[in-house]
């Protein structure tokens, strides 16, 4: 097992819960770009982004345009992380090391399909669910993400992780970073300060 596993707490909606984080040891802060989620920040993102002093701030979106892309780019964030049926060419036009590559997992999936993207900064696993490109928090096959991991790709591991199963994935997947929103909030888009620091309490029995 690693000594240290990254942090990605994404979904982040308001400017006290941002500031909250920055007691703990957060290398990502994710803020959501897509309009039919409960956690769309909208016009508020280049506000959000400016309170973040540490992490590294990831902006998260579902086919946008590069105009989109860029805008945020402009705005303050590091990474852009893409949810949606996006193209490698719209990924090479941003550059694929501000690339964060989100596929969904089924039992069926196929290694394979990540190929094509191993040169983004990053490759992420999330739950498959019908219609939902995301934010399901619901876990799929670990193994899966293990062989990923085992493959050589930089994986960060999303889908229903919780303060109560995070050692857990990080035993079995040993991915480069854990990603969380759902299970450390009180309500989409509002975190909870108790699952925030029960988290951290855990996650120093494997640091």
């Amino acid at each position: 097992m690693k000594a240290v596993t990254k942090i990605k707490i994404c979904g982040l909606t308001h400017p006290e819960d941002i500031h909250y984080l920055e007691n703990y040891p957060v290398d990502y802060l994710g803020f959501i770009m897509y309009p039919r989620s409960p956690r769309y920040v909208g016009e508020n993102l280049g506000y959000l982004l400016k309170i973040s002093k540490k992490a590294k701030k990831v902006v998260v979106f579902v086919n946008p345009s590069l105009e989109d892309l860029n805008k945020a780019l402009d705005l303050g964030a590091d990474l852009l992380q893409l949810h949606g049926e996006e193209s490698l060419d719209l990924a090479k036009k941003i550059g694929f090391h501000r690339i964060i590559k989100a596929f969904r997992v089924k039992e069926d999936f196929n290694l394979e399909e990540l190929k094509a993207w191993q040169s983004s900064y990053a490759l992420l696993l999330d739950t498959y669910k019908e219609g939902i490109p995301g934010g399901t928090g619901q876990t799929f096959n670990w193994h899966i993400a293990k062989l990923a991991v085992e493959g050589g790709f930089k994986i960060f591991l999303a889908g229903g992780i919780t303060p109560d199963n995070v050692l857990e994935a990080i035993r079995i997947v040993n991915p480069y970073a854990i990603d969380i929103s759902s299970g450390l909030e009180k309500s989409p888009g509002k975190k909870d300060p108790h699952k925030i620091k029960i988290f951290f309490e855990k996650l120093r029995e494997v640091s």
